[in-house]
């Protein structure tokens, strides 16, 4: 099952995404990622497998943003794979998505 959670306030992101993604764990997800706005840009990390493999990524490369978005994916379409995982970058590098089930028509929605 997938997880979403978020963070806007005065505190850094990545350590309220992480707790909030481990209280996720056990929910049968194969990846899991964030992005964190920080000096007006999208910072994302994403990995294969369970939390600790995210927060030694992100522990390697920290970031101090104050608004981001965290996501545990659960494989119903698509192999596990770090290009799989979410967050989503888009648009040029202006949007980011997280989304829980299928997305019926992104063929036409990467083409739009």
């Amino acid at each position: 099952m997938c997880g979403i959670v978020g963070y806007v306030g005065a505190n850094n992101a990545g350590d309220f995404l992480l707790n909030g993604l481990r209280r996720l764990e056990y929910r049968g997800y194969d990846s899991a990622g964030i992005a964190i706005t920080c000096d007006q840009q999208f910072h994302v990390t994403r990995s294969v497998g369970r939390i600790d493999a995210l927060a030694s990524r992100l522990g390697s490369n920290p970031v101090d943003g104050k608004l981001g978005i965290g996501h545990t994916r659960w494989a119903t379409h698509g192999p596990a794979t770090e290009e799989n995982a979410h967050p989503h970058l888009g648009g040029d590098g202006e949007v980011i998505l997280v989304h829980n089930g299928v997305i019926e028509n992104y063929q036409r929605s990467k083409t739009s």
